[in-house]
């Protein structure tokens, strides 16, 4: 059990460092005045799933999850 241990942890310090390089890749919402007037409402605005900052929103949810799970699992001490 304690080889279990050892991986959850490795896995663990895997997905806090992708986890945090995933955020940190991310831009700000804030918009600014764009928002006042409407300019936000781009190509890249209304189809944001297909672009990158979609992307990283889709991975940030999957690795947010993920660090919950390993982080229950290894707060258990069933290992």
């Amino acid at each position: 059990m304690g080889a279990l241990r050892i991986v959850l942890t490795i896995l663990f310090i895997i997905v806090s460092v992708g986890l945090s390089a995933i955020v940190l890749m991310q831009e700000g919402k804030s918009a600014g005045l764009g928002v006042i007037s409407g300019a936000a409402d781009t190509y890249w605005g209304k189809n944001k799933g297909r672009s990158i900052e979609g992307k990283l929103e889709k991975y940030t949810k999957i690795m947010v999850v993920v660090f919950m799970v390993v982080a229950i699992l290894l707060n258990m001490n069933l290992f």
